[in-house]
């Protein structure tokens, strides 16, 4: 099972990230770690919302969707 997921941060209001996983909730832990350079400058981060995927390559074009400008505008309508 895949998973595509939004998180939001708490501190900064207007940044979000989207990633694909395995494992939703070790996923967020890495990110509030501080592990990932890019979201350890917003940290902490809540989780938004996740969708779960049977196919893997389902998954991937649904990651790649929301990261579009039509995907984001998408999920700010209908999953944040």
């Amino acid at each position: 099972m895949k998973y595509v997921y939004i998180l939001k941060s708490k501190n900064h209001q207007d940044e979000y990230y989207t990633g694909i996983t395995k494992d939703v909730e070790k996923r967020l832990k890495y990110h509030n770690s501080g592990l990932s350079p890019y979201s350890s400058k917003f940290k902490p981060w809540e989780l938004i919302t996740y969708i779960a995927f049977s196919d893997s390559t389902k998954a991937h074009k649904f990651e790649r969707y929301i990261k579009s400008g039509s995907g984001r505008a998408f999920a700010k309508k209908h999953l944040r």
